[in-house]
């Protein structure tokens, strides 16, 4: 299955992903308008219906909280990162659903599976004393109206259960990081796309930073050498779409 026509994927640099659906409705993931890469400010953001964080990390939860505080969005969490939500944002309860690894949720007309991710996901307290702990880092499978599903793994290294997300949630599109350092490189990519058994993929964190040095020139020739060349890698700028 390619793209469909009924939605576009907007990347905004970083892990910073937008869905928008036909109908208006936004999903955005890990909101870090701030990054150096975004070409729009998050003052700037007009509608978020769904806010999924794949992890408590700064360049990652970004403009998250702000964003659910003046657009009230459906906002999907991670257990530990709902309970802590639930006290720092106008809706509370209403607006946060706690969740975990292996549970599927709808909201604001989307279906949100929430999966494993192998990473770190702790950051600073305010006051700098100790590290925040907001719950296990995790990625997001999210089942379009149409039956389309697009997987974002958030950060994470390649690992052998991709092959279960594949088997249980059958993923279309995979948007997965390439940088390395901090993350897979895109020879792990690669080797994720070939466990997902994905025929898109869209590649993100990379080129933020010096230390996120993976291209997508570099995961094609990963592909390539695993026999997988017919792999569709949709390389957008910063600020640019696909699908429409």
């Amino acid at each position: 299955m390619g793209l469909p026509t009924d939605m576009t994927i907007t990347w905004y640099g970083h892990a910073c992903v937008e869905i928008k659906l036909a109908d208006g409705k936004i999903a955005l993931i890990d909101p870090w308008f701030g990054n150096p890469l975004s070409p729009k400010a998050a003052d700037a953001v007009e509608r978020c219906d769904l806010l999924l964080v794949t992890h408590g990390h700064s360049d990652h939860l970004g403009d998250a909280v702000a964003l659910a505080s003046r657009l009230r969005p459906a906002w999907p969490a991670i257990h530990e990162m709902s309970l802590w939500l639930a006290r720092r944002l106008p809706g509370g309860n209403d607006q946060v659903t706690g969740m975990n690894k292996g549970g599927t949720v709808e909201a604001a007309g989307f279906k949100v599976t929430m999966t494993g991710a192998d990473h770190s996901a702790g950051d600073w307290n305010p006051g700098a004393e100790t590290t925040l702990y907001l719950g296990e880092p995790v990625g997001f499978v999210v089942e379009l109206p149409s039956g389309y599903r697009v997987y974002h793994a958030g950060d994470t290294q390649a690992f052998g259960d991709m092959a279960l997300i594949r088997e249980l949630h059958r993923p279309d599109l995979a948007i997965l990081p390439i940088g390395g350092h901090f993350t897979m490189d895109p020879v792990g990519a690669a080797l994720a796309v070939e466990l997902l058994g994905v025929r898109n993929v869209m590649p993100i964190h990379y080129g933020t930073f010096p230390a996120l040095a993976g291209t997508p020139d570099r995961l094609r020739a990963a592909l390539a050498e695993r026999g997988l060349g017919g792999i569709t890698v949709h390389t957008p700028a910063p600020g640019g779409s696909i699908g429409g």
